[in-house]
Protein backbone atom coordinates (compact mmCIF):
# COMPACT_ATOMS: atom_id res chain seq x y z
CA UNK A 1 0.00 0.00 0.00
CA UNK A 2 1.31 3.46 -0.87
CA UNK A 3 2.08 5.91 1.90
CA UNK A 4 0.08 9.17 1.87
CA UNK A 5 1.98 12.46 2.17
CA UNK A 6 -0.40 13.54 4.94
CA UNK A 7 -2.57 11.51 7.32
CA UNK A 8 -5.90 10.47 5.88
CA UNK A 9 -7.74 12.54 6.88
CA UNK A 10 -5.86 14.91 9.20
CA UNK A 11 -8.97 16.92 10.06
CA UNK A 12 -10.75 13.77 11.16
CA UNK A 13 -7.79 12.96 13.42
CA UNK A 14 -7.88 16.42 15.01
CA UNK A 15 -11.61 16.16 15.63
CA UNK A 16 -11.29 12.65 17.09
CA UNK A 17 -8.86 14.20 19.57
CA UNK A 18 -11.34 17.06 20.25
CA UNK A 19 -8.81 19.59 18.96
CA UNK A 20 -9.72 22.72 16.96
CA UNK A 21 -8.60 23.08 13.35
CA UNK A 22 -7.93 26.55 11.95
CA UNK A 23 -8.32 27.52 8.33
CA UNK A 24 -9.23 30.17 5.77
CA UNK A 25 -11.00 30.60 2.45
CA UNK A 26 -8.78 30.99 -0.59
CA UNK A 27 -8.95 33.14 -3.73
CA UNK A 28 -7.34 31.91 -7.01
CA UNK A 29 -3.63 31.96 -6.22
CA UNK A 30 -1.38 28.92 -6.12
CA UNK A 31 1.36 30.99 -4.52
CA UNK A 32 -0.92 32.20 -1.73
CA UNK A 33 -2.08 28.65 -1.05
CA UNK A 34 1.52 27.46 -0.81
CA UNK A 35 2.13 30.04 1.93
CA UNK A 36 -1.16 29.46 3.75
CA UNK A 37 -0.83 25.66 3.69
CA UNK A 38 2.26 25.78 5.87
CA UNK A 39 0.42 27.49 8.71
CA UNK A 40 -3.22 26.39 8.46
CA UNK A 41 -4.94 23.09 9.12
CA UNK A 42 -7.31 23.50 6.18
CA UNK A 43 -8.23 25.79 3.33
CA UNK A 44 -11.44 26.10 1.37
CA UNK A 45 -11.02 26.68 -2.35
CA UNK A 46 -13.99 28.92 -3.04
CA UNK A 47 -15.96 27.95 -6.14
CA UNK A 48 -19.10 29.62 -4.78
CA UNK A 49 -18.06 33.28 -4.69
CA UNK A 50 -14.46 33.24 -5.92
CA UNK A 51 -13.40 33.63 -9.59
CA UNK A 52 -11.93 30.12 -9.67
CA UNK A 53 -12.27 27.52 -12.41
CA UNK A 54 -11.49 23.83 -12.11
CA UNK A 55 -8.01 24.27 -13.58
CA UNK A 56 -7.12 26.83 -10.90
CA UNK A 57 -8.82 24.72 -8.22
CA UNK A 58 -6.78 21.67 -9.24
CA UNK A 59 -3.53 23.66 -8.97
CA UNK A 60 -4.53 25.09 -5.59
CA UNK A 61 -5.40 21.64 -4.23
CA UNK A 62 -2.10 20.28 -5.52
CA UNK A 63 -0.24 23.18 -3.88
CA UNK A 64 -1.15 21.80 -0.44
CA UNK A 65 0.75 18.55 -1.11
CA UNK A 66 3.50 17.89 1.42
CA UNK A 67 1.98 20.25 4.00
CA UNK A 68 -0.27 19.62 7.03
CA UNK A 69 -3.10 21.47 5.25
CA UNK A 70 -6.26 19.66 4.15
CA UNK A 71 -7.80 21.07 0.94
CA UNK A 72 -11.59 21.44 0.86
CA UNK A 73 -13.74 22.96 -1.87
CA UNK A 74 -16.86 25.12 -1.48
CA UNK A 75 -19.27 24.67 -4.36
CA UNK A 76 -21.87 27.10 -5.65
CA UNK A 77 -24.97 25.01 -4.87
CA UNK A 78 -25.97 21.72 -3.30
CA UNK A 79 -25.75 19.74 -6.54
CA UNK A 80 -23.93 16.40 -6.98
CA UNK A 81 -22.56 17.39 -10.39
CA UNK A 82 -20.85 20.42 -8.83
CA UNK A 83 -19.23 18.26 -6.12
CA UNK A 84 -18.06 15.54 -8.51
CA UNK A 85 -15.15 17.24 -10.29
CA UNK A 86 -13.60 18.85 -7.17
CA UNK A 87 -13.47 15.45 -5.50
CA UNK A 88 -12.04 13.83 -8.62
CA UNK A 89 -9.19 16.36 -8.76
CA UNK A 90 -8.20 15.72 -5.15
CA UNK A 91 -10.34 17.65 -2.67
CA UNK A 92 -10.56 15.99 0.72
CA UNK A 93 -14.03 17.35 1.33
CA UNK A 94 -16.86 19.45 -0.04
CA UNK A 95 -18.48 22.45 1.64
CA UNK A 96 -22.17 22.56 0.70
CA UNK A 97 -23.83 25.99 1.03
CA UNK A 98 -27.33 26.92 2.15
CA UNK A 99 -28.55 23.66 3.67
CA UNK A 100 -32.04 24.35 5.04
CA UNK A 101 -33.67 20.95 5.67
CA UNK A 102 -32.95 17.24 6.13
CA UNK A 103 -33.58 16.37 2.47
CA UNK A 104 -30.91 18.83 1.38
CA UNK A 105 -28.54 17.52 4.05
CA UNK A 106 -29.03 13.94 2.87
CA UNK A 107 -28.46 15.02 -0.73
CA UNK A 108 -25.13 16.56 0.29
CA UNK A 109 -24.07 13.47 2.23
CA UNK A 110 -24.87 11.16 -0.66
CA UNK A 111 -22.99 13.41 -3.10
CA UNK A 112 -19.63 12.64 -1.49
CA UNK A 113 -19.96 8.86 -1.15
CA UNK A 114 -19.94 6.03 -3.64
CA UNK A 115 -22.80 3.49 -3.76
CA UNK A 116 -24.32 1.91 -1.83
CA UNK A 117 -23.76 4.68 0.74
CA UNK A 118 -24.26 7.47 -1.78
CA UNK A 119 -24.60 8.55 -5.37
CA UNK A 120 -21.07 9.66 -6.29
CA UNK A 121 -20.09 8.65 -9.82
CA UNK A 122 -16.76 6.98 -10.55
CA UNK A 123 -13.89 8.84 -12.24
CA UNK A 124 -11.28 10.03 -9.69
CA UNK A 125 -8.43 10.07 -12.17
CA UNK A 126 -6.36 12.75 -10.39
CA UNK A 127 -7.47 12.40 -6.75
CA UNK A 128 -5.16 9.47 -5.85
CA UNK A 129 -2.10 11.57 -6.71
CA UNK A 130 -3.06 14.23 -4.14
CA UNK A 131 -4.14 11.64 -1.58
CA UNK A 132 -0.84 9.80 -2.01
CA UNK A 133 -2.55 6.53 -2.84
CA UNK A 134 -3.00 4.04 -5.63
CA UNK A 135 -6.39 3.99 -7.34
CA UNK A 136 -7.47 0.80 -5.48
CA UNK A 137 -6.42 2.33 -2.15
CA UNK A 138 -8.27 5.54 -2.95
CA UNK A 139 -11.43 3.67 -3.83
CA UNK A 140 -11.18 1.71 -0.58
CA UNK A 141 -10.75 4.80 1.60
CA UNK A 142 -12.70 7.59 -0.15
CA UNK A 143 -16.10 6.95 1.44
CA UNK A 144 -14.69 7.04 4.96
CA UNK A 145 -12.21 9.87 4.47
CA UNK A 146 -14.13 12.39 2.35
CA UNK A 147 -15.57 15.21 4.46
CA UNK A 148 -19.14 16.41 4.06
CA UNK A 149 -19.24 19.96 5.41
CA UNK A 150 -22.62 21.66 5.46
CA UNK A 151 -23.27 25.35 6.05
CA UNK A 152 -26.10 26.60 8.26
CA UNK A 153 -26.68 30.09 6.92
CA UNK A 154 -30.42 30.75 6.64
CA UNK A 155 -33.13 31.36 9.21
CA UNK A 156 -35.04 28.35 7.84
CA UNK A 157 -32.05 26.14 8.64
CA UNK A 158 -31.96 27.38 12.22
CA UNK A 159 -35.67 26.64 12.59
CA UNK A 160 -34.99 23.06 11.43
CA UNK A 161 -31.59 22.58 13.04
CA UNK A 162 -32.42 19.39 14.93
CA UNK A 163 -33.97 17.84 11.82
CA UNK A 164 -30.90 18.70 9.75
CA UNK A 165 -28.38 17.51 12.30
CA UNK A 166 -30.14 14.15 12.69
CA UNK A 167 -29.03 13.31 9.13
CA UNK A 168 -26.39 10.54 9.21
CA UNK A 169 -23.12 11.24 7.44
CA UNK A 170 -22.60 14.95 8.15
CA UNK A 171 -18.97 15.38 9.17
CA UNK A 172 -18.96 19.04 10.20
CA UNK A 173 -21.59 21.80 10.30
CA UNK A 174 -20.46 25.40 9.90
CA UNK A 175 -22.48 28.46 10.88
CA UNK A 176 -22.31 31.16 8.19
CA UNK A 177 -23.23 34.48 9.85
CA UNK A 178 -23.02 36.58 6.68
CA UNK A 179 -25.82 34.85 4.80
CA UNK A 180 -27.69 34.19 8.03
CA UNK A 181 -27.83 37.95 8.60
CA UNK A 182 -28.85 38.49 4.98
CA UNK A 183 -31.72 36.00 5.34
CA UNK A 184 -33.30 38.23 8.00
CA UNK A 185 -32.55 41.47 6.13
CA UNK A 186 -29.69 42.40 8.46
CA UNK A 187 -26.86 42.37 5.92
CA UNK A 188 -23.49 43.14 7.49
CA UNK A 189 -24.97 43.69 10.96
CA UNK A 190 -22.84 41.08 12.67
CA UNK A 191 -23.67 42.29 16.19
CA UNK A 192 -27.44 42.50 15.66
CA UNK A 193 -29.29 40.85 18.60
CA UNK A 194 -31.63 38.89 16.32
CA UNK A 195 -28.67 37.48 14.40
CA UNK A 196 -26.80 36.59 17.58
CA UNK A 197 -29.89 34.76 18.86
CA UNK A 198 -30.10 32.73 15.64
CA UNK A 199 -26.40 31.89 15.82
CA UNK A 200 -26.85 30.74 19.43
CA UNK A 201 -29.76 28.49 18.43
CA UNK A 202 -27.82 27.00 15.54
CA UNK A 203 -24.81 26.48 17.77
CA UNK A 204 -26.85 24.71 20.43
CA UNK A 205 -28.45 22.40 17.88
CA UNK A 206 -25.16 21.41 16.28
CA UNK A 207 -23.48 20.82 19.63
CA UNK A 208 -26.42 18.65 20.73
CA UNK A 209 -25.89 16.44 17.70
CA UNK A 210 -22.27 15.67 18.51
CA UNK A 211 -21.17 16.62 15.00
CA UNK A 212 -18.10 18.90 14.94
CA UNK A 213 -19.12 22.54 14.69
CA UNK A 214 -17.44 25.28 12.69
CA UNK A 215 -17.61 29.05 12.68
CA UNK A 216 -15.87 32.31 11.87
CA UNK A 217 -13.57 34.30 14.15
CA UNK A 218 -12.50 37.84 13.29
CA UNK A 219 -10.20 38.24 16.31
CA UNK A 220 -8.09 36.09 18.61
CA UNK A 221 -10.56 36.67 21.45
CA UNK A 222 -13.42 35.43 19.25
CA UNK A 223 -11.41 32.37 18.23
CA UNK A 224 -10.62 31.53 21.85
CA UNK A 225 -14.26 31.95 22.80
CA UNK A 226 -15.32 29.56 20.02
CA UNK A 227 -12.77 26.97 21.14
CA UNK A 228 -14.04 27.24 24.71
CA UNK A 229 -17.59 26.62 23.46
CA UNK A 230 -16.57 23.46 21.62
CA UNK A 231 -15.93 24.66 18.06
CA UNK A 232 -13.66 22.38 16.05
CA UNK A 233 -13.37 24.14 12.65
CA UNK A 234 -12.59 27.84 12.88
CA UNK A 235 -12.19 30.08 9.85
CA UNK A 236 -9.82 32.98 10.48
CA UNK A 237 -10.98 34.80 7.35
CA UNK A 238 -10.40 34.95 3.63
CA UNK A 239 -6.83 35.05 2.41
CA UNK A 240 -7.42 38.62 1.22
CA UNK A 241 -8.59 39.65 4.70
CA UNK A 242 -5.56 38.00 6.29
CA UNK A 243 -3.39 39.81 3.75
CA UNK A 244 -5.06 43.12 4.63
CA UNK A 245 -4.53 42.52 8.34
CA UNK A 246 -0.87 41.70 7.71
CA UNK A 247 -0.37 44.94 5.80
CA UNK A 248 -2.07 46.93 8.56
CA UNK A 249 0.14 45.25 11.17
CA UNK A 250 3.24 46.10 9.11
CA UNK A 251 2.32 49.79 9.28
CA UNK A 252 1.89 49.81 13.06
CA UNK A 253 4.41 52.19 14.62
CA UNK A 254 5.55 53.66 11.30
CA UNK A 255 5.39 57.43 11.04
CA UNK A 256 3.55 58.50 7.90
Amino acid sequence: MSVPTTPLNRLRQLWREARPAFGAIAIPSVQTVQIMARSLDWIIVDLEHGPIGLTEAHAMIAATTGTPCTPLVRIAANEPWLAKAPMDIGAFGINFPMITNSAEAEKAVRSVRYPPRGDRLWGPFHAPFRWGQSMPDYMASANDEMICMITIEHVDAVNRIDEIMATPGIDVAVIGPGDLATSINKRGQMDDPELLELVARAEAGILRSGVPIGGVARTADQANALVDRGYRAIALGFDWSLFQRGIMAAFEGIKR
